[in-house]
């Protein structure tokens, strides 16, 4: 099934029959569920409110953006919606991904009458999600002030606009002032152009409640980036003669990735990085995986030289 298209019925090896199960908490509006529970969780909750089913994993990043997006939405929604996450990586899900046919994450269908009605797979604009939601039976309008200044701010990131960034997350921010994304976002921006001591400030007093969300990371991702490379620069030249000498050496080629990015070459770097993975994935721990994570929360989701290099480690890691 094509989750960029609307669902004709319901995916294969799934009987969709039963009593709607009762009316749940408004606090179990969001939970994680797995193949015992879908059919309760999912299909016959699916005929009171319209339930979001968000297939991730651990080690997806666009899933680390998606996934609080999504909650944010169904806990704005006041009861009119429901959250499912379903996790991938646990074994015993695997057949139910296969029978949704589940073949990239993020992925989120959206079940209402105890059908799937809709769906899409990647991690939409916080714009495009509300759009998304809001068309879903029975959804609603659901309200987020900050939400237009975020996303203004997001655009502007993406054209490297740092200061009108860093401005429209400062109005994110006079609203909601421990959103993480308006944090992070204003602390990428104050990177951008040049405030690096300024955003560690920012990110040094990040509330606790919000440090470990994905904008946070991000940033820190962005900043970690910005250390790391400025300290391998000088030494590009060398870098490029050692991987050209020996192509197997993968800390010659680590170091040359990070030697690109302090020389603001983030996609020759994000190939470095994915030839390692290519050649010896489990190499050093996966560090070379572990780093590209890294760049792509740092980078952002939606630019295009992630998308592109997290199709191509796609098609390493599941090949």
């Amino acid at each position: 099934m094509d989750l960029s298209t609307k669902p004709a019925g319901a995916p294969a090896g799934l009987t969709l029959t039963g009593d709607a199960a009762p009316a749940t908490a408004a606090a179990d509006v969001i939970k994680d569920a797995d193949i015992t529970t879908f059919m309760q969780d999912v299909v016959q909750a699916s005929q009171q409110v319209p339930v979001l089913v968000d297939f991730w994993a651990p080690w997806c990043g666009p899933c680390k953006q998606l996934t609080p997006a999504l909650e944010k939405l169904v806990k704005a929604a006041n009861g009119k919606l429901r959250l499912v996450k379903i996790n991938v990586d646990d074994p015993k899900n695997q057949p139910l991904a296969q029978q949704l046919r589940i073949q990239s994450i993020p992925a989120v269908y959206a079940f209402s009458g105890g059908q799937p009605v809709d769906g899409f797979v990647g991690a939409l604009p916080e714009s495009q999600l509300k759009k998304f939601v809001e068309g879903l039976p029975g959804a609603g309008n659901i309200q987020d002030v900050a939400a237009e200044a975020i996303e203004a701010g997001k655009t502007a990131l993406g054209n490297q606009a740092y200061e009108d960034a860093a401005a429209a997350f400062s109005e994110a921010l006079g609203t909601e002032p421990e959103n993480p994304a308006a944090v992070g976002g204003l602390a990428r921006a104050l990177i951008g152009m040049g405030e690096v001591e300024a955003a560690k400030e920012i990110l040094d007093g990040v509330p606790p409640a919000i440090a470990e969300h994905a904008e946070i990371q991000a940033a820190r991702s962005a900043m970690t980036l910005l250390e790391e490379g400025a300290k391998a620069a000088g030494n590009l030249k060398p870098l490029e003669d050692a991987v050209a000498a020996n192509p197997n050496d993968h800390q010659a080629r680590y170091d040359y990735a990070l030697a690109l990015v302090g020389d603001n070459r983030q996609g020759e770097a994000l190939d470095q990085l994915l030839d390692i993975v290519k050649r010896d994935r489990k190499w050093n721990e996966e560090a070379a995986r572990k780093q590209l994570v890294t760049m792509f929360e740092a980078l952002g989701p939606m630019d295009p030289l992630v998308v592109e290099a997290r199709r191509k480690l796609s098609s390493i890691l599941f090949s």
